[in-house]
């Protein structure tokens, strides 16, 4: 497989619904075209809306959902089921094709407690990706859709962040970059009281920002799991607006757009 060819896509759920039709048309072409998309895509919104028409409880520690048995439950239905056939289904309709699994499947991804399970429960890191299954599915011609839901040996599911099970998949299959598609231009700072958009940084600049506050809430998990893995073949990770036209397609093709995170 062309390396260069190959990259991974992460994309939250609330994000993904709001693209245009235009991102997979995009898509479509691409794919089209010979690249190899995979995506991975996280759905925390979907989540906590069915939690909170189920009635169950939930709350966060550092970013990360507090997750019980009941919880997961419904993180599995949401991430794996309505969410993921979604994408299959948008991907599809724009001509493009498309595969739909979780990280259950085939034991994907593998997974083991976090080391703050006591605080957070059945939250999960990537020991291993099963590369073979996602380049099977590119083999195929398909584009790969994958819900963070991990297992372990035992059969036991755990909730994984998506921007750490983008990073893993990533790593896993040597893709050369990962695009997180975002509603945001990129990672900013103030400069002279005004919001701009830096467009490269090292990973030694955003702990920086991370320390100074410039970096702050849901933006931290985003980009620690963008330093995460830019590593082995992964050599960066551009953050990107998914509502600019053809994204994907003038990133790939070179075009400063968003930020880019290097080693």
């Amino acid at each position: 497989m062309a390396l260069e060819r190959l990259f991974v896509m992460k994309c939250g759920g609330s994000t993904l619904a709001a693209l245009p039709d235009s991102f997979f048309e995009d898509l479509r072409e691409l794919q089209r075209s010979g690249v190899q998309p995979v995506i991975v895509h996280g759905g925390g919104p979907a989540i906590s809306g069915n939690l909170e028409k189920l009635g169950i409880e939930s709350s966060f520690v550092n970013g990360l959902r507090v997750t019980t048995e009941e919880v997961l439950d419904v993180v599995e239905m949401t991430l794996a089921g309505s969410i993921n056939k979604a994408i299959v289904r948008r991907i599809q309709s724009s001509g493009g094709r498309a595969l739909g699994l979780s990280g259950v499947d085939g034991n994907l991804i593998v997974a083991r407690p976090v080391a703050n399970h006591l605080e957070v429960g059945l939250v999960g890191e990537v020991v291993q990706v099963q590369a073979e299954i996602v380049t099977g599915i590119l083999g195929m011609g398909y584009i790969p859709v994958i819900a963070p839901v991990g297992v372990d040996a035992e059969g036991q599911r755990y909730n994984i962040n998506a921007d750490t099970a983008a990073g893993a998949v990533a790593s896993y299959i040597e893709s050369p970059r990962m695009i997180v598609v975002t509603d945001v231009p990129g990672i900013m700072r103030t400069v002279e009281g005004e919001k701009v958009v830096l467009p490269s940084v090292t990973v030694a600049q955003i702990e920086e920002l991370i320390a100074s506050g410039e970096i702050y809430g849901g933006m931290i998990p985003k980009v620690r799991a963008a330093m995460d893995c830019i590593q082995g073949q992964v050599s960066e990770v551009i953050i990107v607006d998914g509502s600019e036209p053809c994204v994907l397609s003038r990133v790939l093709q070179g075009e400063a757009l968003g930020t880019r995170i290097v080693r």
